[in-house]
């Protein structure tokens, strides 16, 4: 019998292990962060099983609003945010929430506050469900500043997060983490109930085949995002056009970006002047991960993860990918600054 081989198969890396051996790189360390994972983590396992029996939900005789025992029937993402929310105040590790769901945001009462601010999208894609599409939460997290939480303690840039993921819900569920040291990615394993390493250290390829992008916007586009995407079907250098792959579910469309390379863009139109996407746990989080990877995030203007917010729901445009990629959506908009 081969105890090497059986060792291997059953010595398996779990989040909870990995964030684990991040931390004991810090002397300082006390496990806070590792605690606050874990209740992100379950948060993440609880969606991925409502999502899995929303159809079923439906059909088995729910009447109207309210199920037999006269309860109101919460939507999906609605309920998704009161899973974060409670598993993120329950924790005792978190200072400031803010939720794609929330007009304001949640500051957590002495008892339960620790150092750390939470941003994030309980359910990003709910539209897409009943086509049973890809969905995903995205989150980021934040280190308060002071001892005193203030909205300012979430309005800092991209590049101050301490950590970043999404974790996808679709023909498997697989959580992606960033914390600061490169991007990894964990699949859960339902007969275990635990997230497993599957892809460690995921770099994005420098260029990609592929443009991600929702066509149906074009006639409002600027100059340069029209003339990038033309680039793509119809490149003047002899090369094979790009492929497009639009999901219009961020995780998804940013999931395949990550692993296969190629560029997302959402950019500014004269419908969306200032982009569609969420800066501050849509845009951010999703830029930290790509650059982690390799890859480069940009709005058109500036690096996205030196974007400073100002509101809690501010939007932004967003090009992010493979690093040659948005280096040529970088060149084409520097070349319309510069016209007279």
């Amino acid at each position: 019998m081969d105890h090497a081989a059986d060792a291997r198969q059953t010595d398996l890396m779990t989040i909870t292990r990995y964030v684990l051996n991040e931390q004991t790189k810090y002397s300082e360390s006390k496990g806070d962060f590792t605690i606050l994972l874990s209740h992100i983590v379950l948060g993440c396992k609880f969606v991925c099983s409502a999502v899995n029996k929303a159809g079923l939900a439906k059909l088995i005789g729910l009447a109207g609003d309210t199920n037999i025992q006269g309860e109101e029937q919460k939507k999906l993402d609605v309920l998704s945010n009161d899973v974060f929310l409670n598993a993120l105040i329950s924790s005792g590790r978190t200072a400031i929430l803010v939720s794609e769901e929330g007009q304001e945001a949640i500051f957590v009462s002495p008892p339960f506050r620790g150092k750390y601010c939470v941003v994030f999208d309980p359910l990003d894609g709910s539209s897409n469900i009943d086509c049973g599409v890809s969905i995903g939460t995205i989150f980021g997290i934040y280190m308060l500043k002071g001892s005193d939480p203030k909205i300012e303690d979430v309005l800092q840039p991209g590049k101050n997060m301490l950590a970043a993921g999404y974790c996808m819900y679709g023909s498997s569920c697989m959580l992606v983490l960033s914390t600061g040291n490169g991007v990894n990615g964990f699949t859960l394993d339902p007969s275990l109930g635990e997230f497993i390493l599957t892809h460690s250290d995921i770099r994005i390829p420098k260029k990609g085949k592929i443009y991600s992008v929702n066509e149906g916007n074009a006639k409002n586009w600027d100059v340069p995002t029209s003339k990038y995407v033309e680039n793509c079907k119809f490149p003047k250098d002899g090369s094979s056009p790009k492929s497009l792959r639009y999901v219009g579910s961020m995780v998804a469309d940013v999931h395949r970006t990550l692993l296969y390379g190629g560029v997302f863009l959402y950019p500014a139109d004269e419908k969306s002047p200032n982009g569609k996407l969420r800066v501050l746990y849509e845009v951010f989080p999703m830029s930290f991960l790509i650059e982690q990877a390799g890859g480069q995030a940009f709005t058109g203007k500036q690096r996205a993860l030196d974007l400073v917010p100002k509101k809690i729901h501010e939007r932004s445009p967003i090009f992010l990918g493979s690093h040659d990629d948005v280096e040529e959506i970088k060149a084409l908009y520097a070349a319309e600054e510069s016209k007279p």
